[in-house]
């Protein structure tokens, strides 16, 4: 996202808007340079807003991102401020669900503070449908779709087949399903496990873990763990596939930036993944902990039964750019 507040900072700033960030327990680097920013320092970036705009100003426009929907936040915010609120939703949900109990906090939440927020946003289809599941179908009429996007320029576009050689790039935690990974690996026949690479980008909770079981299934020789990196854009033009064998999405960067690269994806059909994967078209799809088919489909690559042989970034670049997304923010801001 970080792109996507850079170029909307100054899309907003060529509309005449003054424009602060607060950011919750983040350094402020060089790449924000242009931005003015405000960090809390050990307090969520709500309470801090809410402190630091108190008495110095009063603002005629909230943009929320990756914050809870329908708290008493918003409530203070309205009443105090008088703001137009804007609320995007980036959460992903769980694969089964919300606990029942969560399920009824929501929707009283819904009622109670709804009303505070005027224009809820979502990521991707999957995101607004959770919306009006979680809070209610009453705020379906001011609940609108605006898909991420990325700066598709980056993206050094694969040219050969790079035969066996797969890619994660990925935070290393146990909803991303790297374990998964793993275990289908290692179920594949030994006479086509030789042609297979798989570099993992990407930190995380579970990396111990994860390495560890790589070393006892002695899957050295497919699986390396590359830690993170800043050039995946040059990197993803050396690997046939990404392999994202996520439990929870709402809606995958990873997969857009893949894309770009002209590298077709392997995934679950979790949150928005389905509203950019076709199978046997970009990707191929197989359902979330279902170790044994996810086996089955890096085995038919590697046999080459599964094959993908036509450009797959025509679509990221026409309906997934930065510079698109920027564009429907903007819309959605009063007066523009």
């Amino acid at each position: 996202m970080d792109r996507f507040f850079i170029a909307y900072d100054q899309a907003c700033k060529e509309k005449g808007y003054e424009v602060d960030w607060f950011f919750s327990n983040s350094e402020v680097h060089s790449f924000y340079k242009n931005l003015k920013v405000f960090v809390s320092e050990g307090i969520a970036a709500e309470k801090q807003f809410l402190e630091y705009s108190k008495d110095l100003m009063r603002y005629d426009i909230v943009i929320t991102h990756f914050v809870a929907l329908c708290t008493p936040f918003f409530q203070k915010l309205k009443n105090e401020r008088e703001a137009y609120i804007i609320a995007v939703d980036h959460n992903p949900r769980p694969l089964n669900g919300l606990p029942i109990k969560k399920k009824l906090r929501n929707k009283i939440k819904g009622v109670l503070y709804s009303k505070y927020i005027d224009c809820f946003v979502g990521v991707s289809k999957y995101t607004v449908s959770c919306i009006l599941e979680d809070y209610g179908s009453h705020l379906r009429r001011k609940t609108l779709l605006v898909y991420n996007g990325i700066k598709t320029s980056l993206y050094e576009e694969r040219k050969s087949e790079n035969f066996g050689k797969m890619i994660v790039a990925s935070h290393l935690r146990e909803s991303k399903g790297i374990q998964d990974l793993i275990e289908a690996v290692n179920l594949l026949p030994e006479e086509n496990k030789v042609y297979l690479k798989i570099d993992i980008y990407g930190e995380g909770p579970m990396q111990m873990e994860l390495e560890r079981k790589v070393e006892l299934y002695d899957l050295e020789n497919q699986i390396t763990f590359k830690g993170s990196s800043s050039e995946l854009p040059n990197l993803l033009q050396e690997y046939s596939f990404l392999l994202q064998p996520t439990y929870m999405e709402c809606f995958s960067l990873s997969i857009l930036e893949s894309l770009a690269a002209n590298v077709p994806v392997i995934t679950t059909p979790v949150g928005g993944n389905p509203e950019i994967i076709k199978e046997g078209e970009n990707g191929f799809i197989f359902k979330a902990g279902h170790i044994q088919t996810l086996s089955s489909i890096i085995d038919k690559v590697l046999q080459k039964q599964y094959k993908i042989d036509k450009k797959v970034n025509l679509l990221i670049k026409e309906q997934f750019s930065l510079e698109r997304m920027v564009e429907e923010h903007i819309k959605l801001l009063p007066c523009t």
